[in-house]
């Protein structure tokens, strides 16, 4: 019997991990699993022995803050995962952490395989993470074509799933999700997703709020739709306890892409969701902010493409949706540009076209995904 231990530290990775569980049992329905994750992994009856919310941080100050906990969480899921004695480990995404675990899991259990589900993201930043890698793991699912040829020079196996957010899913139903919202056909709706991650909820949610409200001031008969993401949900409600003043948040546990697709346009926080956004054929403009420092070292030292939207960077790093991020992430600004859309259709189908087109460009939006993951964690027990 097959024995998979996977790992998640963020929600994007939880999900992604998750649907591979799903996959992996469809495959070999008397698999053993077990995990490290969030509520994506325990609604697949995957419990998490330690607790991996606090690791949800972005930037280099941020993830400095709480680098002694990352390093005893590391510890703690090395420890439990050489207990546990599976086949093979399934580390998903969270690049830092998941290193940590690997490179501790292969000091003291070697004949332990390891495999890496997303990979550091070598095309735009530190190529040399490449070898790294490589002398950790067995094997990368990686989810672009063009990161193979990084790892080829250090012989690390690479299989390339493609994106996650084109592959999961299904195509949303706008006037399902128009009804739970209570929202007639023929209102605009502005969608407002506002990050997944705590540190987000912070430094990201409030401009898109404030956005949201210049929209609202400017367009009174449009309707304001925030869409916070589960795992968050809570600390969103709590951050901004009188939103519901003047717009609605969607009920719990409704289908994400149905809500996506009720929107005529949406203000997202850079990330997965702005693909999701994309396939539903919805037009959206992109914000984001980080600490100083660590934009600095990204932008001058790190960071290759212009833009930080994998859309964007697809089309040749053109802005084919409109990026708002350190000092241009401003709300006054980023309202004009939704005002101006919600005002004008043509603009909006412009912009759609031009972001299937960069979808097609992606070229992975035909694979799924987590079967291509599952079967190649299988192929190393």
């Amino acid at each position: 019997m097959a024995k998979v231990y996977l790992v998640a530290a963020e929600p994007s990775g939880d999900l992604l991990a998750a649907e591979i569980v799903g996959a992996l049992r469809d495959v070999d329905a008397d698999i053993e699993l077990a995990g490290i994750g969030g509520t994506a992994l325990a609604a697949q009856g995957i419990d998490s022995p330690i607790d991996v919310t606090e690791l949800s941080v972005v930037g280099l100050l941020e993830g400095l803050k709480i680098y002694r906990r990352v390093v005893e969480l590391a510890d703690l899921a090395a420890a439990d995962i050489i207990r546990d004695a599976p086949d093979v480990v399934a580390l998903v995404d969270s690049w830092g952490f998941t290193l940590r675990v690997a490179q501790r899991v292969r000091q003291h259990a070697p004949g332990i395989r390891l495999v890496k589900v997303v990979g550091p993201q070598v095309w735009a930043t530190r190529p040399g993470r490449a070898r790294t890698l490589a002398q950790t793991v067995d094997h990368l699912v990686c989810i672009h074509a063009m990161e193979a040829p990084f790892y080829a020079p250090f012989d690390l196996p690479v299989t390339v799933m493609g994106n996650p957010a084109l592959s999961r899913g299904h195509q949303g139903d706008r006037g399902a999700g128009r009804a739970c919202l209570d929202l007639a056909p023929d209102v605009p709706m502005l969608l407002v997703l506002p990050g997944s991650r705590r540190s987000e909820i912070e430094n990201v949610a409030p401009e898109l709020v404030k956005a949201a409200q210049l929209v609202k001031q400017t367009l009174p008969q449009t309707q304001i739709v925030f869409h916070p993401a589960s795992n968050i949900r809570g600390q969103f409600m709590e951050r901004f306890p009188e939103i519901e003043d003047w717009a609605t948040v969607s009920p719990p546990n409704v289908d994400r892409y149905d809500i996506m697709a009720a929107g005529d346009y949406a203000l997202a926080c850079s990330g997965t969701v702005t693909s999701e956004l994309a396939k539903q054929g919805v037009p959206f403009l992109v914000g984001y902010h980080t600490g100083w420092v660590t934009w600095a070292l990204a932008r001058f030292f790190l960071f290759k493409p212009t833009h930080i939207t994998l859309l964007n960077i697809a089309a040749d790093d053109t802005e084919v949706v409109p990026e708002f991020v350190q000092t241009k992430f401003r709300a006054e600004a980023m309202a004009a540009t939704a005002t101006e859309m919600l005002r004008d259709p043509h603009a909006r189908s412009r912009q759609i076209a031009a972001q299937e087109k960069a979808l097609s460009r992606m070229g992975e939006g035909n694979l799924d995904s987590a079967s291509i993951a599952a079967k190649a964690i299988l192929a190393l027990t």
